[in-house]
């Protein structure tokens, strides 16, 4: 046989190993994670349930999946062991944030800049005189109709060009 009729085989061989390999090293880190559990740890099954364990025996774990409701599964259904902050984030809805002991900052951003003084002084400016916003009364609108009726007739009329006579 030729050494180039065996690479194949070869190559074929040792992509298996590499990945039995990988295989193993994955089922080890799961067995490793299971057999960390304990009392109290937040859990999601491989079915996707959460539950809190509440007692680790050889080959199960007794699960508290709510008020009065307690849960046998074998260890092999427990997909991942949760962190306390992240089992509370998805089960509870409560975010654990790092700046919780910082100045909370308000939705209304003026209260960042306005004193009380200057906000008495722009409510006192306000009542003073009328905010002109452009708005024209009826009579002016009804003149100013009037004013452009006569320009806006003679656009309306067709143009004469060069080649346009009214003569027959």
């Amino acid at each position: 046989m030729n050494a180039f009729t065996l690479l194949p085989f070869i190559v074929l061989i040792a992509a298996m190993f590499l990945m039995t390999r990988s295989a193993k090293k994955k089922q080890q880190q799961a067995a490793n994670m299971r057999n960390e559990m304990q009392p109290g740890s937040g859990v999601r099954t491989i079915g996707g349930m959460y539950a809190t364990v509440k007692e680790v025996n050889e080959d199960t774990v007794l699960l508290d999946a709510g008020p009065g409701i307690d849960l046998l599964f074998a260890k092999n259904a427990i997909g991942a062991v949760l962190s306390d902050d992240e089992y509370n984030r998805i089960v509870h809805g409560i975010e654990h944030d790092l700046k919780s002991d910082a100045d909370i900052v308000p939705d209304d951003a003026s209260s960042l800049t306005e004193t009380d003084e200057s906000a008495d002084a722009a409510a006192a400016a306000s009542d003073d005189k009328a905010v002109d916003l452009g708005k024209k009364d009826a009579t002016e609108d009804k003149a100013d109709e009037a004013a452009e009726a006569p320009e806006a007739k003679a656009d309306e009329e067709p143009k004469k060009t060069d080649g346009d006579t009214d003569a027959k």
